[in-house]
């Protein structure tokens, strides 16, 4: 069985390194989620739960990714919440 919140933890872990996100809220209830928000924003926010199958899914039903590609699913939070891309070294 796949242990969902080691998959938020790390997921949480990628979406800090985006400078406009903000990590507001980590509930390790049931179910799990995460609360993100853009730094510059009230409005611009999502709840993130990881599935049993290992897929990070928002408030709203959208899939952003898996837990195999951690980076990927956090960059299309960042995008969703208008935030600005991490610059590649």
């Amino acid at each position: 069985m796949l242990d969902t919140l080691s998959c938020l933890e790390r997921l949480v872990a990628a979406i800090r390194l985006h400078a406009d996100l903000s990590v507001q809220r980590i509930s390790f209830g049931d179910p799990a989620y995460v609360y993100v928000r853009n730094r510059f924003s009230n409005t611009l926010a999502e709840t993130v739960t990881c599935s049993p199958d290992g897929g990070f899914i928002t408030s709203w039903g959208y899939r952003l990714g898996c837990s195999e590609n951690i980076d990927d699913a956090a960059a299309r939070l960042a995008y969703l919440l208008a935030a600005l891309p991490t610059p590649r070294v």
